[in-house]
């Protein structure tokens, strides 16, 4: 399989342009379609593709356990059916940054959020990552299930806001926001711990506890989770003042709000 030859375009709301090779493919998330060239051809497959012992039934479980990871049952596969180079655009679901990991550079497997998986090379998988301590469960941030993206070549993930890549040696330790960390390679431990003060937990605003990570391995870092900036805008609606001072105004403001953050999270 050749390497996808791409280039990430935009700041903000960004998009992936990818050039297919006759008879390459690519797979994306579905929905995440901007456009493609004219000899493109659209697939839809049930998860990630990958077979399974017990047949029909084990790609459709597969699939299902996929959807708990954040992602839709189903995928897209964009194959090039002509005897030249063809272009596919695959957009990010929301602000922020898309992040292009190569798989073979972290052991064929990283650790994700929920959700951050947006496209990448055709045999890649997508599973479910349970957090084994409950600590890290309740109060991670991610809750019990996480993303583990397995395989080879490239692969795109999502951060909202703007992203932080760190690389930690063995014995490096990163504090970070639980809500703030996007991904990991899988040599990274991770763990939940307490802030230490019951007036930093009340009063400082970064709640009762925070992430911590160690090396070795790399870990990337999200400036504005979406619950953050949902907070804001919902905070913004509810106390803010503006022309429509009227509760009814205010009323307005917030479900038009509402429908964007819906909108944001519920990928078609």
């Amino acid at each position: 399989m050749s390497q996808l030859n791409y280039t990430i375009n935009g700041n903000d709301l960004q998009y992936i342009k990818i050039i297919l090779e006759p008879g390459q493919e690519a797979i994306a998330e579905q929905g995440a379609m901007m456009y493609v060239d004219k000899h493109i051809v659209v697939d839809t497959i049930l998860g990630d593709g990958s077979s399974s012992r017990m047949g029909g039934i084990g790609r459709f479980w597969n699939a299902l356990k996929r959807s708990f990871t954040g992602e839709s049952m189903f995928s897209s596969v964009y194959r090039n059916t002509s005897n030249k180079p063809q272009t596919i655009a695959i957009a990010a679901p929301s602000p922020g940054e898309i992040i292009p990991i190569n798989l073979s550079e972290h052991g064929g497997m990283i650790i994700c959020q929920k959700g951050a998986y947006i496209a990448g090379e055709l045999g890649q998988r997508i599973q479910l990552a349970f957090q084994k301590r409950l600590r890290v469960g309740f109060f991670g941030g991610e809750g019990f299930i996480m993303q583990k993206i397995s395989g080879q070549g490239v692969v795109f993930i999502h951060a909202s806001g703007t992203l932080k890549e760190v690389v930690l040696m063995p014995d490096d330790e990163l504090k970070i926001d639980t809500g703030c960390l996007v991904g990991m390679s899988s040599t990274v431990r991770y763990d939940i711990k307490y802030t230490g003060k019951l007036k930093n937990s009340l009063f400082g605003g970064e709640g009762l506890f925070y992430a911590t990570v160690s090396g070795p391995g790399k870990v990337w870092i999200q400036s504005l989770p979406m619950n953050r900036l949902s907070k804001v805008l919902m905070s913004a609606a509810l106390t803010g003042s503006s022309s429509r001072s009227s509760w009814m105004g205010k009323f307005y403001l917030l479900a038009v709000i509402l429908v964007a953050i819906a909108t944001v999270y519920n990928k078609p």
